[in-house]
């Protein structure tokens, strides 16, 4: 048996509620998701940040919606 420190332990059990988390408010809650990754994204993408922060900006960034006149809130057409 190998013995796995303890603070391990919690380092993969907080990163499994992490990622359990994201896909909750992913999945629940899609517009807070998605104004939460704009806001993350924006500072990076400023004129003049390094070329890495801007790939790392649109890695971030949600896709374009373009629902044009038609929609009216997030009904789950995607």
């Amino acid at each position: 048996m190998i013995a796995v420190p303890l603070w391990l332990q919690y380092l993969l059990v907080a990163l499994a509620v992490l990622a359990s988390a994201a896909v909750v408010m992913r999945r629940q809650f899609p517009n807070v998701s998605r104004r939460l990754r704009l806001m993350l994204a924006l500072p990076l993408a400023r004129p003049g940040r390094p070329a890495w922060m801007h790939a790392l900006a649109r890695r971030i960034a949600p896709p374009v919606q373009d629902h044009g006149k038609r929609c009216s809130g997030c009904d789950g057409c995607d």
